[in-house]
């Protein structure tokens, strides 16, 4: 059988022989509104840069636009612009709310979808449905602004200007004929029951540099003529020369991507040739504006259609590192239709054999979401503290606020963001769970990804990694080390090959994140972390990266339960790298060592001891606040909180303890001499079996936990483990500090309180990436206990199964949120029939940032394949007794 040519793709452009990803998806959907961009007094990015400026301010860092890419370095850009001729603005980029204006924090207000995508992108598909009515702009932000958290939110389908079905699909799709010439095909269909115009611009610029990089050339784009069709040519001093051709016979415009000073600071304009002067030209009708003007840095090929209901048409573009020619529509057309072809080839090759037509569908269109929500990523931190030369100086208090402390950032790459609109910047916790479905279709990427974060100009010299560009300092949960090695698993077991290099390059880095958690967050030093906000936002009382109200601090279960699972995921590290180095089996035993102290703190028992995280009579792990006078004060709130202990678990074959002797003699030791190791059951063996297992709860807490985790008045939910236990719905928690009082009561859907800006809520809704962690910790469990260990599911249920069957029903479960049911309905939709009835809309996935812990619709970011896109994998492990052969072995 002959090399699958994406999988042929991907190795060449690993090897750097051919360099495959030169082109993507990398244009953000929201530039506007980011930190990057904000040289406000007080750190105001919503207000300093609103959607208001984005059409007519040159950006710093990079760009935007709808269904766009870009080369690499992001030099040279291209996107599709709209306008209906009822807009009061071209549609350059998609809208939304800002963090002030929504009612439940940044909000993006469109229809689009990512359809399809491969790893090499060398096929790509976007739909965006655009209204032939004034799009609701004032109407989004009035709504919004009078509606209450307590209120949902007011989306763009509930204004009503879908209803009539006067609508435009306009479907993007790109193909690559070589990683350097790129065909392009816009088809436009009319949803109404009229004839209607719409004016496409295809559009080509040049991200703005030159403002502020001293004495660097400026690029230019000119307006060449190929005999009666013209075509652009883009001309650059590093990324070379392009060409953008039609099919058709088109109006070009050209101008400068540089501000519209008059407009936003009343400062005259050297030149009428500025970023927005496409808007003059249509919505103001300044049709003369640009005319003879054929040399700039941003243009576009001006195509008026008049489209008849119901039906379609269809622009042709090339964009070529090749001088044009005469454009051969035909070999457009095949092109396109090849790559299509080994799209499907190669994702036949991922999907399990006796998944569905709807699930296989659904794995399509979460790669293809994953995939779409890379970008170029470019963040100086120095440079933003300090300026630029010509520019205006940052205020002083810069130095003093947001990020100050990371002076050495410096990000210019190629990133998976959690969402192009609404999450425009990395998050460190998100990407590790986007390396999972990511190893399944581009394992080089997820280590590459893995290992960046790592790497000296991310991390921080004390060993903190990057959090979030919101607040770069921030504590997320320390899921990198487990994300390394379920990496390295997953690329073995695909390719049929260790790769041990991958493994230690991160290993070495990792260690120094480890020891920056055990110094800075350890109060006491006795084993028990804070770790505070800890990336579950509004789960507890108090806003836990502040200090608390109450004085004091927070002996977390969760911090402590991540650094105990961390700990044992550097052992397993460890274990794998001393198959081939003795050398590694000594830092396995210190890790072994780390997640003993950390359990034996943990799961203290007698009076002697401060810290009982364990509730004896409620069954539960608790969070507990440590007082300045020495008191404890339990904070008896059942979340996720409490089941984060099961994350820490490892079971090692008598493979591993048979080649790593000095370990196993180092557990022994451990058994036959430390009596309060043996008291807590913290390791346990099978008899017979030879394996050993490592883990935070013994079997009896295991069970009570699993009682709880099952039980659908309490975690379990039609689609998944909920983050707050149902039992709070009747039975709130408060406290009172003071004359304020605090309280958690059971939230399924949006948060009902500004905690965090409000936009995001762990009081009930479902969350994906911690649902997989989860399922994770089962399938340890069932390694270890086999078939001797079943409980009911759904507790108090006469139906019984073993922990692996558990992880099958709750991957069910879980996919259900996005799999069409009896009726073709999704639960990600909610009450929205026309996802279910209209053909235009029934075969379109949302991948949103959590989901109700009741009715199971989508909530939070609509296009949150940052971790949703764990859903690809969900499906896969819904067909668990089917074992992919290795990629290698396949191709042979």
């Amino acid at each position: 059988m002959s090399e699958n040519p994406e999988v042929k793709r991907l190795k060449e452009n690993e090897s750097h022989q051919v360099f495959w990803k030169q082109w993507g998806p990398y244009l953000s959907e929201r530039q506007w509104g980011t930190v990057r961009e904000d040289y406000s007094e007080k750190g105001t990015p919503w207000e300093y840069f609103p959607h208001d400026h984005a059409r007519s301010r040159a950006y710093r860092w990079g760009e935007d636009g709808i269904a766009g890419i870009s080369d690499i370095r992001q030099q040279l850009c291209f996107s599709v612009a709209l306008w209906n001729l009822k807009d009061p603005i071209l549609k350059e980029r998609l809208f939304g709310l800002t963090g002030t204006e929504g009612n439940h924090g940044e909000d993006v207000k469109e229809l689009y979808y990512y359809l399809d995508n491969t790893p090499s992108h060398s096929y790509m598909k976007y739909l965006y449905k655009y209204p032939q009515e004034s799009f609701p702009y004032e109407e989004l932000v009035d709504v919004n602004n009078r509606r209450s958290k307590k209120e949902g939110e007011y989306e763009l389908l509930d204004t009503g200007i879908f209803e009539t079905g006067r609508y435009f699909d306009v479907m993007v799709e790109y193909a690559k004929k070589s990683p350097t010439d790129l065909y392009i095909r816009i088809t436009v269909t009319n949803h109404g029951d009229e004839p209607a115009p719409l004016v496409v611009l295809p559009t080509l610029w040049f991200r703005n540099t030159w403002s502020f990089e001293k004495g660097l050339a400026k690029p230019e784009i000119r307006v060449k003529d190929l005999e009666t069709v013209p075509f652009l040519e883009a001309a650059h001093h590093q990324l070379g020369t392009y060409h953008l051709t039609s099919h058709h016979v088109c109006e070009v415009l050209v101008t400068e991507n540089e501000t519209n000073t008059e407009r936003l600071y009343q400062v005259p304009n050297p030149t009428p040739f500025v970023k927005d002067a496409f808007h003059e030209v249509f919505i103001n009708g300044d049709r003369h504006l640009l005319q003879g003007n054929l040399r700039g840095t941003k243009a576009s090929m001006v195509h008026d259609l008049m489209i008849l209901p119901g039906q379609s048409s269809e622009i042709w573009l090339r964009l070529s590192d090749h001088f044009p020619g005469e454009f051969d529509l035909a070999e457009a057309q095949r092109v396109l239709q090849q790559q299509l072809h080994e799209a499907d080839r190669f994702y036949d090759t991922i999907h399990p054999p006796t998944a569905s037509e709807a699930e296989k569908q659904l794995q399509r269109q979460a790669f293809a979401s994953l995939l779409w929500n890379k970008q170029y990523y470019h963040y100086e931190v120095e440079r933003w503290l300090e300026g630029d030369v010509g520019q205006p100086k940052p205020p002083a208090q810069r130095r003093h606020g947001r990020n100050a402390d990371w002076e050495h950032l410096f990000n210019r790459d190629i990133l998976y963001m959690p969402d192009k609109w609404e999450y425009p910047w990395y998050a460190s916790w998100d990407l590790a769970f986007q390396c999972i479905p990511l190893a399944m279709i581009d394992p080089g990427d997820a280590k590459k990804q893995l290992l960046l974060f790592l790497r000296e100009w991310y991390m921080h010299p004390s060993g903190q990694i990057p959090a979030y560009e919101w607040a770069l300092g921030d504590t997320n949960p320390p899921v990198h080390a487990w994300a390394c090695l379920k990496v390295f698993q997953m690329d073995r077991e695909r390719n049929g090959r260790a790769d041990t290099d991958f493994l230690k390059r991160a290993f070495h880095k990792l260690l120094l994140n480890f020891t920056w958690w055990v110094n800075r967050k350890d109060v006491d030093g006795h084993n028990i972390f804070q770790g505070g906000f800890l990336g579950l936002d509004n789960i507890g009382l108090f806003d836990r990266s502040k200090p608390l109200p109450t004085g004091g601090h927070l002996e977390q279960a969760d911090g402590t339960s991540w650094m105990a699972m961390f700990a044992l995921n550097m052992m397993s590290i460890a274990l794998e790298l001393a198959k081939e180095d003795l050398a590694y089996e000594d830092l396995a035993s210190k890790f072994f060592e780390h997640f003993i102290h950390i359990s034996e703190a943990f799961n203290s028992y007698g009076e002697e001891h401060q810290i009982q995280l364990w509730d004896n009579e409620d069954k539960f792990f608790y969070d507990a606040i440590h007082h300045d006078d020495g008191r404890v004060e339990k904070v008896s709130i059942r979340s996720f909180v409490g089941l984060i202990p099961l994350f820490a678990v490892a079971v090692f074959d008598e493979e591993i303890l048979s080649k790593c002797t000095g370990f196993a003699k180092r557990l022994k030791w451990f058994q036959q001499n430390r009596a309060s190791l043996n008291k807590c059951l913290l390791v346990e063996e099978t008899d017979g079996q030879g394996s050993m297992m490592l883990s935070l709860v013994n079997s009896d807490r295991l069970r009570h936990l699993l009682d709880k985790l099952l039980d659908e008045n309490e975690f379990l939910a039609p689609g998944g483990i909920r983050s707050l236990s149902r039992y709070h719905r009747e039975n709130p928690f408060s406290m009172t500090v003071g004359n304020e009082s605090y309280s958690v009561a059971y939230q399924p859907g949006e948060s009902e309180e500004g905690l965090f800006g409000g936009n995001s809520n762990w009081r009930g809704p479902v969350w994906m990436p911690v649902n997989y962690l989860l399922l994770d910790a089962l399938l340890q469990f069932h390694h270890y206990y086999g078939n001797h260990l079943k409980v009911s599911f759904p507790t108090h249920s006469e139906h019984v199964l073993t922990l692996s069957e558990v992880a099958v029903q709750l991957s069910r479960r879980l996919t259900s949120l996005m799999l069409p049911d009896v009726q073709g309905k999704r639960a990600v939709h909610g009450s929205d029939d026309r996802y279910a009835s209209d053909p235009a809309f029934k075969d379109l996935i949302l991948f949103y940032e959590y989901f109700h812990g009741d009715d199971c619709r989508g909530l939070g970011a609509s296009h949150q394949a940052g971790w949703t896109a764990l859903a690809a994998k969900l499906v896969s492990d819904c067909h668990p007794s089917l074992e992919k052969k290795p990629q290698a072995e396949e191709e042979a």
